[in-house]
């Protein structure tokens, strides 16, 4: 550990560390454009330069190292004139497109000018003209009138993916960030360019000129597309007070998390998100009862809980199954263990999963779902699907989400429905698995419930409702709470569960492998 002093702030830091990180560990914050913790610095936009005691020459707090005794000041006026200078430089070429672009209300450019410019342009040649609105890759723009060379991307590109799409081309005055010949940028981490990118010269189609990013709410999130569990931030339109609609989800970006997934997260987390507000389940589907007006919660959980409750009383609980998957959270996969296989003794408990997928080696894993770890943990035991078995020896069958359509022909989901009595699908989507229910129970998603899930590496990741419940939508475990009360057959354990920490404490004291809350 070394000792500095940073704006007449002693603090003490590991040796190594380099000044602007140091400053960021006393509170201090120092300008910059071309930094990231996870790239190698080049100290391309000099707008992090200090001042240390004894030397000669302004520093780069983003590639300078701290030393113990160290005197550093990072607002004399010295500093905050070489900023200004540089600021000045950067945007001598700069073209005002801020009121366009897409990176408008959070572009570290217009910040800094606001903090150190406000000068009038001195600049009287003419300006550069350089090409604009460049396809660099599957959902890629480049503008290079925009581009400060801070050379963010092509670090990315060479450190991170090792895939290197992107150089810095010619020289001098007309350097500029290209794409090699026959070589567009499309691996699976290509939209953290735009992240990465500190001015929007790097944009996305998918986003390109459809909001603006002031009209935009920000919720944190897990994305629930692989096992990995990536830290996301959903960005949507919180939409307007008059009218009653799904508010619209714009971005998925990712939110650091050292453990899991460091400052980034792939392609198919951040595009596949129509999942979200697309084809939503959004009311209740009753065909045994023609009114309207009694298709509420409260008649389907009676009506349900009054099959399950026959069977029990009848020893036929070999005759009721239940087909769950694991995008249930741990919560939920542990009120199903408890009510259905320790309470109920139902053995017929099958987990059915979306279809396996293609890792990428960096983040995206093989498994599409998100908790197939904590269903493990849990102690979710399953057994292989019989179409056979289940068609023949069930009354009662209960679905948690639509995965059976992945595995099954519409055929075979006909021949192993057919003959079963009453069949309950818990589902946030329409899909074709639907016309062979007989209930159909709108629920929510990962985005829009609390809970925690398990990642592949064991890590267990909590979360809380980004977005507003479509409909009638509700959380599975509001509903397997609700059956179990319903049921009465443990009303002391079930009672104490009024919300989700009741349920993860309760978790922690059961299974050892949960003792510890880890983020």
């Amino acid at each position: 550990m070394v000792k500095i002093l940073i704006d007449g702030n002693a603090i003490e830091v590991k040796e190594e560390t380099s000044i602007l990180e140091a400053a960021e560990q006393a509170g201090i914050f120092i300008p910059h454009l071309c930094f990231h913790p996870a790239l190698t610095p080049e100290g391309n936009c000099r707008m992090c330069l200090v001042e240390i005691e004894g030397f000669p020459e302004l520093e780069l707090a983003c590639s300078t190292k701290v030393a113990d005794g160290m005197k550093i000041s990072t607002q004399s006026e010295k500093v905050t004139e070489a900023r200004k200078s540089m600021l000045e430089f950067l945007l001598a070429e700069h073209p005002l497109d801020c009121p366009i672009c897409d990176k408008a209300g959070e572009c570290k450019l217009q910040d800094y000018y606001d903090d150190y410019g406000l000068f009038d342009s001195k600049f009287n040649e003419k300006k550069e003209k350089k090409e604009k609105k460049v396809p660099i890759g599957k959902n890629l723009i480049l503008d290079r009138e925009r581009c400060i060379m801070c050379s963010c991307c092509v670090r990315f590109l060479r450190e991170i993916t090792h895939t290197q799409e992107l150089g810095i081309l010619q020289r001098g005055i007309h350097s500029e960030i290209g794409i090699y010949e026959g070589m567009p940028i499309n691996n699976n981490y290509s939209g953290n360019l735009v992240d990465l990118c500190p001015v929007g010269a790097i944009t996305d189609k998918d986003f390109r000129f459809k909001t603006r990013s002031w009209l935009l709410n920000r919720r944190d999130s897990i994305c629930p597309l692989c096992s990995r569990g990536c830290n996301i931030t959903i960005e949507y339109f919180h939409g307007f007070s008059r009218f009653e609609e799904l508010k619209k989800v714009y971005r998925i970006k990712p939110r650091e998390n050292l453990k899991v997934n460091g400052f980034w997260i792939c392609d198919f987390g951040r595009y596949n998100y129509y999942y979200l507000y697309e084809d939503r389940m959004k009311g209740i589907t009753y065909k045994k009862i023609e009114k309207e007006s009694q298709m509420t919660w409260e008649n389907t959980l009676n009506f349900i809980s009054e099959k399950i409750k026959s069977l029990y009383h009848e020893n036929k609980t070999s005759r009721i199954a239940l087909i769950c998957s694991s995008w249930l959270s741990n919560e939920e996969l542990f009120l199903l263990k408890k009510i259905f296989k320790d309470d109920l003794e139902i053995e017929n408990i099958y987990l059915v999963d979306p279809l396996q997928g293609e890792s990428d080696g960096l983040l995206l894993t093989s498994d599409r779902s998100p908790n197939t770890r904590g269903a493990k943990e849990i102690g979710i035991k399953t057994m292989p699907l019989n179409i056979g078995t289940l068609s023949k020896e069930t009354d009662l069958i209960i679905i948690c989400g639509y995965f059976l359509v992945d595995h099954l022909k519409q055929e075979e989901l006909k021949v192993m429905l057919k003959s079963i009595e009453t069949k309950v699908l818990l589902t946030a989507h329409n899909s074709e698995l639907d016309s062979f229910m007989d209930i159909v129970l709108p629920i929510a998603l990962i985005a829009e419930k609390d809970g925690s899930l398990t990642n592949t590496d064991g890590f267990v990741q909590y979360f809380s409702s980004a977005l507003k419940l479509p409909g009638e939508s509700r959380p599975e475990w509001k509903i397997f709470i609700d059956l179990a009360k319903r049921l009465r057959l443990n009303p002391a354990y079930y009672n104490k569960f009024s919300s989700i920490k009741d349920i993860q404490k309760q978790i922690r004291e059961e299974i050892p492998f949960f003792e510890e809350e880890i983020e």
